[in-house]
């Protein structure tokens, strides 16, 4: 019964179905595996719709943070629809966008002192992108209109979050709708055209300016940014970044420093800063925010992703008062900041919130995911002698492995090959599920992953890139 369920389900989603990020093509060939069917889950697992166990190595696309079906924020999304499940946000309140807002600010990098909420990660930077702008034009002569981002960043799908994303892949067909925007080399050092030795360094460095002299790449990075900020500082409303980690470009770390030298380049030339802490946020690099590691103090904290849990769409886009006061006038004047959504502080999504925040402190999640972290940069140790492991990248939680032909050279595979795709899908055969950014395998697991389950997953993927390349390599 459950088969005939599952054809019938695999021919209907094969026909009325468009998936993102997706290959169509591939997905009706089921290739590299057919469509997997989740029809539950419980704590680090997902279970399929015949009832086979599968890890959750990338938290659901990065969003479950204690697990799936949590009981406190099961409980209290039952209360809340008991209650009211959604109510327009626009000229009404609710009291659990109130209390969410309020924790949110307690909780924030120092000055953060507003709370303007949307449903998704690219919204929560378009909506910064749009208050930068606007702020300028309300509060100075000099009307800045443009922004300053990083090569390979990522930040959404939306026009205005893709202007200032930095990776051709997704990016480069939408050129012609995109507005200008500044781009300066991010700090992808095992792929450095100015790094002076082929040795792959751990982020172990002191500072910016020692991993620089390690590296004999001298900086050119960030004086890049420098540059760009000096010649156009009259131009630029705000440099945008995710801060210590640029995930979609495949996991790539920042040196200790850079972020630091980053917000200080920003101050020096009158430039409003933007965290994009969508997937950053809520301790996935080990502390709340990514910000925290270096003490970084931002004009807006994009926040999504785990904000509720891994349950329902919601984001928040943080700023400071003087970002809020700019907005503030007669009616007639009109500098409202004229943005909403239909399902904005949804109450179902803000109570989900709250319940997950109070799972951070009743549990001391902060504290107790360290030994986790330290647990996984030693089983990670375990993958650098594979020949196909060029390069191991982590911060928390948060782990890339990039898969290379050749180790000493580089070297990439052969597109053909689906290299990330094919061990992934070898990785779902055992029971784990990852998805692969290109040939960087992504492991971002729950923060309630054990230590037994991080085992697990090392022993699989090992297994699974050792079988596929040696057969192509």
């Amino acid at each position: 019964m459950a088969n005939r369920k599952k054809v019938a389900l695999t021919r209907d989603d094969k026909k009325y179905i468009w998936h993102p990020f997706s290959q169509m093509a591939d997905w009706l060939k089921d290739d590299p595996n057919p469509p997997l069917i989740i029809a539950r889950a419980k704590g680090n697992y997902l279970y399929d719709i015949n009832g086979k166990k599968y890890l959750d190595g990338v938290s659901s696309l990065w969003v479950t943070v204690h697990g799936h079906r949590k009981k406190e924020i099961d409980n209290a999304l039952k209360d809340q629809i008991n209650k009211v499940s959604h109510s327009t946000f626009l000229g009404l309140t609710h009291e659990p966008a109130i209390k969410l807002a309020k924790e949110l600010i307690r909780i924030a990098p120092k000055g953060l002192k507003k709370v303007f909420y949307s449903d998704n990660g690219s919204t929560s930077v378009e909506i910064a992108l749009k208050m930068a702008y606007q702020y300028w034009c309300q509060c100075s002569k000099n009307k800045k209109a443009k922004f300053l981002s990083l090569k390979n960043a990522y930040h959404g799908d939306t026009i205005g979050s893709v202007s200032v994303g930095g990776m051709d892949l997704f990016h480069s067909k939408f050129k012609p709708l995109l507005f200008d925007t500044y781009f300066a080399p991010s700090p992808y050092c095992y792929r450095c055209p100015h790094r002076k030795n082929d040795h792959n360094f751990p982020l172990t460095a002191k500072s910016f300016s020692d991993h620089c002299k390690i590296m004999g790449c001298e900086g050119n990075c960030l004086t890049e940014v420098k540059n760009i900020l000096q010649k156009h500082q009259g131009e630029i409303a705000a440099a945008i970044i995710e801060p210590m980690i640029q995930g979609a470009a495949g996991m790539l770390t920042f040196p200790k420093g850079y972020l630091k030298r980053f917000e200080q380049l920003c101050k020096k030339f009158n430039v409003l800063l933007i965290c994009d802490e969508v997937a950053t946020g809520f301790g996935r690099t080990g502390k709340m925010f990514a910000v925290e590691h270096e003490n970084v103090k931002c004009d807006f904290l994009c926040l999504s992703k785990g904000i509720s849990g891994g349950y329902l769409p919601l984001a928040a886009t943080l700023t400071t008062e003087n970002i809020y006061s700019a907005f503030l006038g007669k009616y007639e004047e009109f500098k409202t900041f004229f943005h909403g959504h239909t399902y904005t502080a949804n109450p179902l999504a803000c109570r989900a919130a709250i319940a997950n925040l109070e799972i951070f402190k009743k549990e001391k999640v902060l504290k107790t995911i360290k030994p986790k972290i330290d647990y996984l940069t030693q089983e990670l140790n375990k993958l650098k002698n594979i020949k196909w492991v060029g390069d191991i990248r982590q911060i928390g939680l948060m782990a890339g492995i990039e898969l290379v032909k050749n180790k000493a050279k580089r070297i990439n595979f052969d597109d053909k090959y689906k290299v990330g795709a094919k061990v992934c899908a070898l990785c779902r055969q055992k029971g784990l599920i990852l998805r692969p950014l290109g040939n960087v395998i992504v492991l971002m697991p729950p923060l309630s992953i054990s230590e037994k389950e991080i085992t697990k997953i090392i022993e699989i993927v090992k297994n699974s890139i050792i079988r596929f390349c040696s057969n192509i390599n």
